[in-house]
């Protein structure tokens, strides 16, 4: 999981981008056979390589610092929520796997009925590879997978399935739910396991600068262009034409002081402010909710990857699960704890009749994104909560420092008195209605 502190602005998974808008190309000429790029070209390759920094700053992380390891599987444990944006839903398990053109990794995937899962595989820029389970992989939803290096054909055991990756390097990201019944996810939890041959070649994760959400990475960004877009393919369409500007800038930085000076204030002054207004101004809004159509696969949408690396990396894509963001009330004031919410489903819009598999409602505190304590021990809302419905038929869950009057406690979700909170509602394997849009979550309102 993501350790690094969250800014309200950019809360993850979950929200929807679009991209900024250009600004005015102030390219002016430095020499005869040098010239200053344009301050948008300089916005564009930072905005670009973003991205990628941010999956090797995890990478590092979890290898340098949590000394997890590659090919090593990490099981979080259940409920757990010490770290940002906890999904209290499922059973996690992680990992960084590394393979070489002699070697595969056979990842064991245990036979689960019944109850959502997936092992999702992603590549260094933040991106989906696959989803292993029994929607990808109907024939064959469990038992080995072999996960080979693209091009390559090194020994596999007889009848796992070849998946073929990028890259020498990918994170898995496993979920099994919960469904009301910890221990048996527990159980399947630890059943996903690999075998790892003795000889693969691992390189260590690149050296970056240190950065963070409120010392953002500047014109350092540029330092290592080559070494850092070399690393990892990237599935983007326009990917070559972005990395030309992400070279072009390199290259007029090592030209003097003064030319990085001049990136330094274009990102400082233009590429990071534009980076936080579009995270906070775009997207499909209603009634409080925003949400991302593009998580996990994102076409040419440079904003929308780094907001969504930034806030919540390792997003899925949508027909795995689609995340509902609320960040402000339906008549778009920010969300307070000393306030009385009410989000109401009329009886024809239940959302368990709009997935597959299930949905939640989790509540979070702003800016840091972790949950929010309360007496209860209630930190999300789902489809095996036992909530009940009103007399009238409809379903309304509650939002407030203390139990609202006449609020059902089983419908209670506690916020935190005197300070800001946000919401995610997940929604796993959603129908084609929420696909496309025309389903949303009933508005936040306050009462």
């Amino acid at each position: 999981m993501k350790k690094s502190l969250l800014i309200l602005v950019a809360i993850g998974l979950i929200i929807s981008c679009k991209k900024e808008t250009a600004t005015k190309d102030t390219t002016t000429a430095v020499s005869e056979t040098n010239a200053v790029p344009a301050d948008q070209d300089i916005i564009d390759a930072f905005q670009y390589l973003y991205a990628r920094y941010l999956v090797i700053q995890q990478e590092n992380h979890d290898i340098n610092v949590e000394k997890v390891g590659y090919n090593k599987i990490k099981y979080n444990p259940l409920g757990s929520a010490q770290f940002v944006n906890p999904n209290l839903d499922v059973a996690y398990l992680e990992a960084w796997i590394a393979v070489d053109k002699d070697h595969a990794v056979i990842l064991n995937v245990p036979k689960i009925e019944g109850r959502y899962y997936t092992a999702q595989l992603l590549d260094g820029w933040g991106e989906v590879i696959v989803n292993i389970n029994e929607r990808n992989f109907p024939k064959t939803p469990y038992g080995k997978f072999a996960l080979v290096l693209k091009g390559s054909n090194p020994t596999i055991p007889a009848g796992a399935v070849k998946i073929e990756l990028p890259s020498e390097k990918v994170k898995m990201l496993a979920r099994v739910e919960l469904k009301g019944t910890p221990a048996v996810a527990k159980k399947l939890q630890e059943q996903f396991t690999f075998n790892v041959p003795d000889g693969i070649k691992i390189a260590p994760p690149i050296t970056i600068p240190e950065f963070t959400p409120k010392a953002p990475i500047g014109g350092e960004i540029f330092d290592k262009v080559e070494e850092v877009l070399n690393s990892y393919p990237d599935a983007m369409p326009k990917a070559k034409e972005y990395q030309a500007k992400a070279i072009a800038v390199a290259k007029y930085a090592k030209t003097d002081d003064k030319a990085k000076s001049h990136i330094d204030e274009v990102i400082k002054t233009k590429a990071i402010p534009a980076f936080l207004a579009g995270a906070k101004g775009f997207g499909t809004q209603k009634g409080g909710w925003s949400v991302s159509y593009v998580a996990g696969k994102f076409g040419d949408d440079i904003m929308a990857r780094d907001i969504i690396n930034y806030g919540g990396l390792w997003a899925n894509q949508i027909q795995e699960a689609i995340y509902f963001v609320g960040l402000t009330d339906s008549n778009k004031q920010v969300l307070s704890g000393d306030k009385v919410y009410e989000i109401k489903f009329s009886k024809d819009q239940f959302p368990d009749a709009f997935v597959n598999a299930f949905w939640s409602i989790t509540l979070y505190s702003v800016p840091d994104y972790r949950v929010v304590e309360n007496k209860l021990k209630r930190y999300n809302l789902n489809n095996v909560s036992g909530l009940k419905k009103n007399p009238d038929g409809s379903l309304s869950i509650w939002l407030a420092s203390s139990l609202p009057k006449n609020a059902l406690q089983s419908n209670w979700l506690p916020t935190p008195g005197g300070k800001g909170f946000a919401l995610t509602m997940r929604m796993y394997v959603s129908k084609k209605e929420v696909l496309d849009g025309k389903w949303f979550p009933a508005p936040i309102q306050e009462k």
